[in-house]
């Protein structure tokens, strides 16, 4: 029987268990004792935060990584975005994988008028009352290495704070950071 878990993976940790040969690296082992077999689906960078799945069914695993399955993140970013930085963004942008040029898929991107209601970053980020700052979120279908990032700083908008918030139809809701919940299934 496969084994199912939703975390809210906190900024400054690995999407990985343990963390040999990366020195004062967090790793998910220290949140959960998890069973042998349970992989991360994807990752989160060091630098992000939010919404992780981890199993035990690999073809599970495949499934959600697909481009089936939408990805959203909340960003705040680094300067008032525009509407023309979120029209482009929309459309694709041109970014570096792999040393080489990629264009990004169209996705969904739309800015968010309030600030959300999330627990203070530790460390916090460098926004605040001298340096104005937005909020964006991104709907992908893909996921390259750091994407997110690359396509905000490539229409000039740099990603201070980068919280996945859903996969699919799984939320990240009022999870707290660190927070581990085993759930029977995924429903996507």
């Amino acid at each position: 029987m496969h084994k199912h878990f939703i975390i809210y993976k906190p900024y400054g940790m690995l999407s990985q268990h343990g963390t040999a040969g990366y020195k004062k690296k967090r790793g998910l082992a220290e949140l959960f004792d998890f069973p042998i077999g349970v992989q991360p689906v994807g990752r989160l960078d060091e630098d992000s935060e939010g919404l992780l799945l981890l199993t035990s069914d690999n073809k599970l695993n495949i499934h959600i990584r697909s481009k089936k399955i939408e990805k959203e993140y909340w960003v705040q970013l680094d300067g008032e975005i525009t509407e023309d930085a979120i029209l482009k963004l929309q459309s694709g942008v041109t970014i570096t994988c792999d040393k080489l040029p990629y264009k990004t898929l169209p996705c969904k991107a739309w800015r968010i008028n309030k600030d959300p209601d999330f627990p203070d970053r530790i460390p916090a980020t460098r926004a605040g009352r001298h340096r104005p700052y937005s909020w964006l979120a991104i709907v992908l279908n893909e996921g390259k290495f750091r994407q997110v990032r690359k396509m905000t700083a490539a229409v000039g908008f740099p990603t201070l704070r980068l919280i996945r918030m859903r996969i699919g139809n799984i939320e990240l809701g009022n999870m707290q950071p660190s927070e581990v919940k085993e759930v029977a299934e995924f429903l996507l």
